[in-house]
C-alpha cells in the first residue's frame, strides 16, 4: 500500500497522461495530469495476483460459471454498505458509461427528457444527447460551498416529457454524500413526475472520514422505479477493465433491461470479472481503508493550499478523489483561469463548464495521485496566482 510511490505512466497509452497535451496543451514531460478520473496507484495485490494467475495460465477464453463473481458483489454490498442484494439482480456491463447508455436505451424513447442535477459527470449528457433524448438540466444550489437539491424549483421545471433522472451518489464533481432525507425527497420527486431513477453509485466506497454512503435502494417504496449502478473500477483503480454492475430489484424493470442486453449481444470482459472478484474481498477492503485515509490527507493538502489563494475556494470533499474548485471569486474569465492553470502552472484539470450549468469558472482536480504531486500542484497554483496574494 505504498501510495507515495511514483509510477511513470507516460508512454503507456494512458488517457490521463498521454492525451493531456492534445486536449489541454500541457506537456507530460513537465506537466501534472489531474483530470481523468483514474488514480496513479497500483491496485491491491489481490487484484494483481488475479491478473498474474490469468497470465500464468495463458488461455484467455470466454468466462463462465460466474457464481463466485456474483457472490463477491453481494458480499461487498452487504459488508461495506449494509445492502442485501440478490445475485439475480446483477447485470454486468462494460463499465458504467455503457451502463448509462443501456439504461437510457432500455427505459426511454427518442425525444423524451432525462433529468440531470448539474453540474454533474459530463458523460451523462453526452450519452443522453447521442441517444436522441433531451437533457433536462436542474441546477444544484451552491449553499455556502455545499451542493444542495431544490425540488421546489425542479418541480416547476418539469413538463411531463421527462421519463428518467440520472442521479450521481456520491456526487461527481461536488463530492457530496447525500443524506437519507435528501434521498427520500429524491424518491418523492421521482414518484410525482413518474420518473425512473438511475443511481450511479460508482464512488460509494470512497467516502471521507465522518461520512457514510447510503445506497439509494435503502429508501422504502422506491424499488419499482430504481436502477442502481456500481463498479469496482473507481474503488480499486482498474478502470481499464471496463466492468460495471447494473443492479435491478424490480422484476419488470429487470426483464425490460435484460431484453435490451440480449438484443445488443452484451457479454462481460473476463479480465474485469476476475479482477473484480479478487478486489471484493477482505484484502481488497483493507486496501480501500488505507486508500481512504491517504486521499483524506491529499484533500487536506490541496484545500489548505488553494483556499489560501484569494478568490479561490475548494468545495468540502465528502467523497471521491475529485476536488471541485471555485475560481469565480477571482473575477477572472474562464480563458484567463485556464491560461494560468494550464500554461503557467502546467496542470491539466477538467474544465467546469463541461459538467453543465453551475460549473462555469470551476475546475475539477484529481487528487488520486502521490502526495508529492498534490504538493507540487499547490506550489505551482500559488505561483500562477501570486499577483492575488
Amino acid at each position: 500500500m505504498d501510495f507515495d510511490k511514483q509510477i511513470d505512466r507516460r508512454g503507456t497509452h494512458s488517457l490521463k497522461w498521454d492525451s493531456m497535451e492534445r486536449i489541454y496543451g500541457v506537456s507530460p514531460e513537465d506537466g501534472l495530469s489531474m483530470w481523468v478520473a483514474d488514480m496513479d496507484f497500483h491496485p491491491p495485490a489481490c487484484v494483481q495476483d488475479a491478473v498474474k494467475s490469468m497470465h500464468d495460465h495463458g488461455v484467455y477464453g470466454y468466462y463462465g460459471e460466474d457464481g463466485a463473481y456474483l457472490d463477491a458483489i453481494c458480499w461487498w454490498m452487504k459488508t461495506r454498505h449494509n445492502w442485501q442484494i440478490d445475485p439475480s439482480w446483477v447485470f454486468s456491463t462494460h463499465g458504467l458509461v455503457n451502463g448509462t447508455g443501456l439504461c437510457v436505451d432500455a427505459f426511454t424513447q427518442p425525444g423524451e427528457g432525462v433529468v440531470l442535477f448539474t453540474p454533474v459527470y459530463h458523460a451523462f449528457a453526452r450519452v443522453i444527447r447521442a441517444a436522441g433524448r433531451e437533457v433536462v438540466e436542474c441546477p444544484l444550489v451552491n449553499n455556502n460551498g455545499r451542493h444542495e437539491l431544490d425540488f421546489d424549483a425542479y418541480d416547476a421545471q418539469m413538463t411531463g416529457n421527462e421519463r428518467m433522472l440520472i442521479f450521481c451518489s456520491p456526487h461527481n464533481p461536488g463530492g457530496r454524500v447525500w443524506s437519507r432525507g435528501e434521498l427520500a425527497a429524491l424518491a418523492a420527486f421521482a414518484k410525482r413526475h413518474q420518473l425512473i431513477i438511475v443511481s450511479d453509485e460508482i464512488h460509494h466506497d470512497l467516502t471521507m472520514p465522518g461520512h457514510t454512503h447510503l445506497p439509494t435502494a435503502a429508501i422504502d417504496g422506491i424499488e419499482d422505479r430504481l436502477i442502481t449502478m456500481t463498479a469496482s473500477t473507481k474503488t480499486f483503480n482498474i478502470a481499464g477493465s471496463h466492468i460495471g454492475n447494473v443492479i435491478i430489484a424490480d422484476p419488470d424493470l429487470r426483464a425490460q433491461f435484460a431484453r435490451r442486453m440480449g438484443a445488443l449481444g452484451m457479454s462481460p470482459n473476463s479480465f474485469g470479472l476476475f479482477m473484480a472478484t479478487a478486489a471484493y474481498s477482505t484484502d481488497g477492503a483493507a486496501w480501500v481503508d488505507a486508500l481512504r485515509d491517504y486521499l483524506d490527507g491529499n484533500r487536506k493538502v490541496l484545500d489548505a493550499g488553494l483556499n489560501a489563494i484569494p478568490g479561490v475556494k475548494s468545495m468540502m470533499l465528502e467523497s471521491t478523489y475529485l476536488s471541485w474548485v471555485d475560481f469565480n471569486g477571482t473575477g477572472m474569465s474562464a480563458d484567463e483561469i485556464h491560461n494560468r492553470v494550464q500554461d503557467q502552472a502546467k496542470i491539466a484539470a477538467n474544465h467546469g463548464s463541461s459538467f453543465g450549468l453551475g460549473g462555469e469558472n470551476w475546475l475539477r482536480f484529481n487528487i488520486g495521485t502521490p502526495r508529492a504531486n498534490v504538493e507540487k500542484a499547490v506550489a505551482r497554483m500559488t505561483a500562477a496566482f501570486s499577483d492575488l496574494q
